[in-house]
């Protein structure tokens, strides 16, 4: 191609996106597979939602609402956040994506702790920005470290509360002291895609700061994990409206589709299928986490709905022989661990084949390596 490309987009390396896992069944002629690798709701959609969505089809002729009118008026509602302050995206992703369009340019800096969520980094790119990585201490994100690092040239922070892909937590006390030292002039961006998943009490939820008066805060939300609408791509994001209004004017219209809106709307009101979730992951995560102490395997207690195993090879390696039998996890070699695997909790009879594939993957790589 002749056409000249900028260097910051040329040099991107994209988002690693795994295969249909009916492509994987069809290359290594497998069939059966169950998939642990994408921090997805073990028990599908909301039934709340799904019939949302049936009602909602025979209206497809019409544009959604531009506005998310109801979706962000039951966010304001169940969460008492300003309505104004609420931005819609096609996942929350999209609205990482609105923050840095919408405050930084090229040359300015964005903080992330490392490893962290792989996006923040990509949108920075993408827009020409400086990516400055902060390692992450004892698995858990340097807020003294990330504070330090804000400079003149600072614009946008991000925090991921539980961090992905360690699942460990921030602390309400350093957090509200961290929040109350940085510079106005920096918004913060609190991650909160795994926050339901939490038990823990000493952890600051971000819907309770959007009413101070320092608007430098913005926290995102999503549909995709708790709620079970991963597919549908619906997310969202709660600020103080004086910051809301530039990030409504970095998106499309249109940006989230009727059945996305209404499939949120019901999925809110469905508190016994979250419960149901929350149940089944805290579950789920207590025998794992016992299974690997009897393989002797070393784990990172997590707060979200995914957790890291140590392995004692390369977790690329591991990766592939489980693989072949049909049991998808996620290697993290990308987030620079790559003597760690990440698996999200599944359904019971899915946990128990994760189990018994991993002890054969290891034994087999054993006798290899």
């Amino acid at each position: 191609m002749k056409i000249p490309v900028a260097r910051h987009i040329s040099t991107i390396v994209p988002y690693p996106p795994g295969k249909p896992i009916e492509e994987l069944e069809r290359e290594y002629g497998i069939q059966g597979s169950i998939k642990l690798a994408s921090n997805e709701n073990p028990l599908g959609p909301s039934p709340r939602a799904l019939a949302a969505l049936n009602d909602a089809l025979s209206r497809l002729h019409r544009y959604p609402d531009g506005s998310g009118y109801y979706l962000r008026q039951k966010i304001s509602r169940k969460y008492s956040v300003p309505f104004d302050g609420i931005v819609l995206g096609n996942g929350s992703n999209e609205v990482i994506e609105f923050a840095i369009r919408a405050f930084v340019q090229p040359g300015d800096r964005v903080i992330v702790p490392e490893p962290s969520f792989l996006l923040y980094k990509l949108v920075t790119q993408m827009v020409g920005g400086e990516t400055v990585s902060i390692p992450l201490r004892d698995y858990s994100i340097d807020l003294e470290g990330m504070l330090a690092a804000v400079d003149d040239r600072t614009r946008v922070l991000f925090l991921t509360n539980p961090n992905n892909p360690t699942g460990t937590l921030l602390r309400k006390a350093p957090f509200d002291a961290f929040l109350a030292a940085v510079p106005p002039e920096v918004l913060v961006v609190l991650d909160e895609a795994y926050i339901e998943f939490a038990r823990d009490d000493d952890t600051p939820q971000g819907f309770d700061y959007i009413h101070q008066e320092d608007p430098c805060l913005l926290v995102l939300r999503t549909f995709s994990k708790a709620y079970g609408l991963a597919g549908l791509r619906i997310g969202y994001g709660v600020t103080n409206p004086s910051v809301a209004t530039y990030l409504n004017r970095v998106h499309q219209p249109f940006n989230t589709g009727s059945l996305s809106q209404a499939a949120a709307i019901a999925a809110l009101d469905d508190e016994e299928f979250l419960s149901e979730t929350l149940r089944t992951v805290w579950e789920g995560m207590e025998y794992l986490c016992r299974e690997m102490d009897r393989i002797g395997l070393n784990t990172l207690p997590s707060q979200a709905n995914f957790f890291l195993i140590q392995v004692p090879v390369d977790g690329k390696k591991v990766f592939e022989h489980m693989l072949r039998q049909g049991v998808i996890i996620r290697p993290m070699n990308a987030y620079g661990l790559p003597r760690h695997i990440r698996v999200n909790v599944g359904r019971p009879e899915e946990n128990r084949r994760f189990v018994k594939a991993l002890t054969l993957a290891l034994d087999e790589l054993s006798r290899t390596d």
